[in-house]
């Protein structure tokens, strides 16, 4: 359910407007370095507080209570929590009988029958991408000399970002976005085929983010309008490097030296101020909704982090199994 992972496994928890969050990491070699400070800049990234994000500040300090000792991984399991400290639950209070449209609202209160939490979207908040990050900051660390890098290339569908918020801001609406994550460095032989390839376990990772609603490696649906002879990837040399890129780094589901790229789609936001027509489960009628509390106008601003955080957790656990396999 909130657990992923072979080897290096994560385990998140808690809800938006609960005490904290957090997350639990096994599997971790010992004798990796850790501090406090490589958290900040990825925790940083994250943050909301610039424009076209959420007024919800909170301060997303880690507190690191097991697993490391003098500074260093000590092999047992790893326990990170973050406190929720700047929250609004009775913007809350309707959402319970009157469901978000495109939200988690209405499927989490049929499927828990009604003992789910609803403040702030609860267990299924991207507030829960926080502890998500944290473990992706332990795994870079482990990965060490291969980079991740993931960018906003696109949002409400103009390249020009900026714009593209203001103009949402102005109209009062949500965008969503495109992300486009490159890893380098990633050796030749992780993955396997079929349910275990570089493309399953990434997107199983990809989808676990709130709003995430695609995924194509390499080029992805353009593939679909090439042949054969402009989409395969010419070999240059002996240590697999490629013409071209197409497949986005791996090929039957396993990395092959190249540049790892993939792109993810950010759909908008739920939580909008314009009223919406839809069903109010309380009065069994069909009433406009308004949405009140902080909300992000593109949430996709805060997404690229996250992306790297998953790559870098899937990238570890590939790692540790091709190691223990050698």
């Amino acid at each position: 359910m909130n657990s992923f992972g072979r080897i290096f496994r994560v385990n998140i928890f808690g809800e938006s407007h609960g005490t904290s969050i957090g997350v639990v990491i096994d599997g971790c070699p010992a004798g990796i370095p850790v501090f406090e400070l490589d958290f900040l800049t990825d925790i940083e990234r994250r943050k909301s507080g610039k424009k076209g994000t959420t007024a919800r500040l909170e301060d997303d300090t880690p507190n690191i209570i097991s697993g490391v000792y003098n500074n260093f991984t000590t092999g047992s399991p790893i326990a990170i929590l973050f406190s929720n400290k700047n929250t609004k639950s009775e913007d809350y209070n309707n959402l319970a009988k009157h469901p978000r449209p495109g939200h988690a609202d209405f499927t989490a209160k049929t499927k828990f029958k009604e003992f789910n939490d609803p403040r702030g979207g609860g267990h299924f908040s991207g507030r829960l991408t926080l502890p998500i990050v944290a473990a992706g900051v332990i795994a870079k660390k482990i990965l060490n000399n291969i980079k991740i890098n993931a960018t906003l290339i696109e949002a409400g569908g103009d390249v020009n970002v900026e714009n593209a918020v203001n103009k949402a801001i102005e109209q009062k609406e949500t965008i969503g976005g495109i992300v486009e994550c490159k890893a380098d460095g990633i050796p030749i032989g992780w993955g396997e085929p079929f349910f275990d390839s570089v493309e399953s376990v990434i997107s199983h990772l990809a989808f676990s983010i709130p709003a995430i609603n695609g995924i194509e490696f390499g080029n992805g649906f353009l593939a679909a309008k090439n042949t054969g002879a402009s989409q395969n990837d010419l070999i240059l040399t002996e240590n697999g490097k490629t013409k071209t890129n197409n497949c986005g780094g791996n090929n039957g589901g396993i990395t092959n030296g190249n540049q790892l790229v993939f792109r993810v789609a950010v759909k908008p936001a739920s939580s909008i101020s314009t009223p919406q027509s839809t069903y109010n489960f309380e009065e069994n009628q069909i009433k406009d909704l308004i949405v009140n509390g902080r909300h992000d106008s593109c949430i996709a601003l805060r997404v690229s982090v996250i992306i790297e955080a998953i790559t870098a957790i899937a990238l570890v656990d590939f790692r540790l199994i091709f190691e223990a396999n050698r």
